[in-house]
């Protein structure tokens, strides 16, 4: 049963344990705004029940998250009336003012959601299957845990499709690795879950089959942990990475990541100044490199 529009809410073993699945298949989990809104609110939910132990990150369909929704009719509507509103309007036409506009939404409910969810009073597992593009990292990033199935693949396409720094919740060295990151993010190649595995990233490999069910029997495991003693190991955890500069590296790299976007709206603005454009008429052929559909998003060699 769900309680709400885009995410699934399933509760196992008494409550214990909280499945919460993002829920737009068709257009493959891309995170419009009211899904975020949504699992802030499902996260704030199973926080508040003394009863769930473990929180499953999950997802419908035939992949775990393509990344934002820069472009469904759904996702233009939740930000209108008003321009610059959309959180890349600065890709898709927007203005100075929208760049101002776009770092407070992202700010709001791309960095500090994540952040929020990262430190939550529950032990989080992310359960993935399929692909996991862009800012469906920062979500499972922001999970304490990661399982998931054979096929799956993990990419950040951002910079080579959208000239973009990475995400707003650049976890990525210490997901990666330094050099890796730069890899990954120069060429928009991806990683398989073994090498994933093999990164300490990923946590458990299962087969696709066996994923949903093999997932909850691992959170039955971690539930059996008293609760003071599994919230102190992960405070100690993620403590000590704030302490080797976690925390500061993501406020830093989240201003960069800004700093990207207004570089976009100056380039468009300039551009469409060069060709004597309209006030307000948008020229997409100057716009920096858009997003390709979801099944083009990771080069055939990667």
């Amino acid at each position: 049963m769900s309680d709400y529009r885009f995410l699934k809410w399933e509760v196992f073993d008494d409550g214990q344990i909280v499945r919460i699945s993002l829920n737009r298949p068709e257009q493959r989990n891309a995170q419009n705004r009211g899904m975020l809104v949504e699992l802030d609110e499902a996260f704030a939910r199973a926080e508040a029940d003394d009863t769930v132990r473990v929180v499953i990150l999950a997802g419908e369909g035939p992949m775990f998250s393509s990344g934002h929704d820069i472009g469904s009719k759904q996702a233009r509507e939740e930000f209108s009336p008003g321009p610059g509103q959309h959180p890349t309007a600065a890709i898709n036409g927007g203005t100075r003012e929208g760049a101002e506009k776009i770092m407070l939404q992202e700010w709001h409910y791309f960095f500090q959601n994540n952040l929020r969810w990262r430190n939550l009073r529950k032990i989080t597992i992310a359960q993935v299957h399929g692909d996991v593009f862009s800012a469906g990292l920062m979500l499972i990033w922001a999970c304490d845990l990661i399982v998931g199935s054979e096929e799956v693949r993990f990419a950040d396409v951002v910079g080579t499709r959208l000239g973009m720094c990475g995400m707003e919740y650049f976890g990525h060295p210490w997901e990666f690795g330094p050099r890796r990151t730069k890899e990954l993010m120069l060429t928009g190649d991806a990683i398989g879950i073994e090498e994933a595995y093999r990164l300490g990233m990923v946590s458990k490999i299962f087969k696709r089959e066996e994923l949903a069910e093999r997932t909850v029997e691992f959170a039955r495991r971690i539930a059996t942990v008293p609760t003071m003693a599994a919230l102190l190991i992960k405070e100690s955890v993620n403590q000590s990475v704030d302490n080797m500069g976690f925390y500061n590296a993501l406020q830093a790299c989240f201003s960069l990541h800004q700093l990207n976007h207004a570089h976009w709206v100056g380039v468009r603005d300039d551009k469409r100044a060069t060709a004597g454009e309209e006030q307000g008429v948008p020229n997409w052929r100057a716009a920096p490199p858009v997003v390709a559909a979801v099944k083009d998003q990771v080069r055939a060699d990667a």
